[in-house]
């Protein structure tokens, strides 16, 4: 919106051309985010309080989280309201890449919201069941995958790239690339979910790799720089940079309501509705396996989940002493601040090694 009246303004004043360049607006779309979300949160939290939407605790998990029993959750929905506001002041409503990111991150939001409001409005533990979550994150998983094949113009915008190999590079048919997109987008959307254990856990990480993502977005739309790191050109893919962009500063403010001890929880509504954004920008960048690489965490967190899992059902033994990993090391003794900055840290190092694929290749 913002940026149709500035290039309308632009024909008789000079200055508003400014408002052209991605970098620009991606950096006011991070602020916009961030002011949004400062703005809008405390009034947002006193909301969840008088409603007494609640977040329960297992009593089977750590005992310093009994005490979070109650602290208001589905404080994602402010999240995804200063990202959806700031995509469509600052994006271009013209760019189709925009639109399947911004429905696809709003459609897994849905479904966590109507997860989360019937486990502490309902008071129902199941929440919406597995089949009909895993149902519907599929169809739109799906939809998405078939889009981007349906739209995409070259090859190259269409071949799984190997990190550090320039040469190596996977075409894809139609199948393979919808299927391959499914299990980037709702595999990130899950492990995402199961990172949100911990107080501002998940949303730091969240926020490197989105940030981490606009570069990659905005090197794959500029002809230029794409041709000289050698990744495919995608034109009109710069202007995820400045969704990204919305994602680190709403990401960043809700950090602030966040940070131990949390006055909020994000719920399932931001938590699975932020993974899909992750992926579904990896899926159209080309970076599915440097997305791998930089959310480590998240990939980590989830696999730690399936063994555990597999392993109590075939042995009946549990590998941790809790899944998913970040309960393990609490009950090992390490406190919840220490375990949530060291995979912060953790993931400081894997965004820097992603970034690194776009040179060293």
């Amino acid at each position: 919106m913002l940026l149709a009246l500035a290039q309308w303004l632009a024909q008789d004043i000079r200055f508003f051309s400014v408002f052209n360049y991605i970098t620009l607006r991606t950096v006011l779309a991070a602020m916009t985010a961030l002011v949004i979300s400062f703005m809008v949160g405390p009034a947002m939290i006193r909301k969840l309080t008088a409603y007494k939407i609640g977040q329960s605790v297992r009593s089977d998990g750590p005992q310093t989280h009994l005490v979070k029993a109650g602290t208001p959750t589905m404080g994602g929905a402010l999240i995804l309201v200063s990202i959806a506001i700031t995509t469509l002041l600052w994006g271009d409503l013209h760019n189709r890449y925009v639109w399947v990111v911004l429905l696809t991150t709003l459609g897994f939001g849905a479904i966590g919201w109507v997860d989360d409001y019937r486990k502490v409005v309902h008071r129902n533990p199941k929440g919406l069941s597995a089949r009909a979550k895993m149902g519907w994150q599929s169809v739109i998983a799906l939809v998405a995958g078939a889009y981007l094949w349906s739209i995409a113009s070259l090859p190259a915008h269409t071949e799984l790239i190997v990190p550090f190999l320039k040469f190596i590079v996977f075409p894809l048919s139609a199948l393979t690339f919808i299927v391959l997109s499914y299990f980037v987008i709702v595999g990130t959307s899950n492990a995402v979910n199961l990172t949100d254990g911990l107080d501002g856990l998940a949303i730091m990480p969240t926020v490197m790799v989105s940030g981490a993502l606009s570069i990659f977005a905005y090197v794959a739309g500029n002809a230029v720089f794409s041709k000289y790191l050698g990744i495919p050109y995608i034109p009109g893919a710069g202007e995820l940079a400045i969704f990204c962009g919305a994602i680190a500063g709403a990401g960043l403010a809700f950090l602030w309501f966040n940070a131990y001890p949390a006055e909020v929880f994000m719920g399932d509504v931001g938590a699975l509705a932020l993974g899909a954004a992750l992926g579904v920008v990896a899926v159209i960048v080309r970076q599915e396996l440097v997305l791998f690489i930089m959310g480590g965490v998240f990939v980590v967190e989830a696999v730690s989940v399936m063994i555990q899992v597999a392993s109590f059902k075939l042995t009946g033994k549990r590998v941790f002493r809790m899944a998913p990993l970040h309960h393990h090391y609490e009950l090992k003794g390490w406190k919840e601040t220490q375990v949530v900055v060291r995979f912060w840290i953790i993931t400081m190092l894997l965004v820097l090694l992603g970034l690194a694929t776009l040179k060293l290749r």
